[in-house]
């Protein structure tokens, strides 16, 4: 499957998913193609949020060096 091209794209796919899970036209064939590719898609997410946490807190190390100097 396809990687998303930002996390703003992957939480509307999901969005998305989610949707027609709920709908009437989701059927039990479609269900598991559904699933996977949500389980793609969070763990996109996740590694993207731990990522920019960490580049976060470089930021914030480095902020706080430069103000210690």
């Amino acid at each position: 499957m396809e990687t998303p091209e930002s996390y703003k794209a992957a939480i509307a796919e999901l969005e998305s998913i989610l949707a027609k899970m709920e709908s009437d036209q989701c059927d039990i064939d479609s269900l598991s193609a559904y699933t996977a590719r949500a389980l793609e898609l969070l763990k996109f997410c996740k590694d993207r949020l731990f990522k920019t946490d960490k580049e976060v807190e470089k930021c914030l190390e480095a902020l706080k060096d430069t103000l210690s100097e």
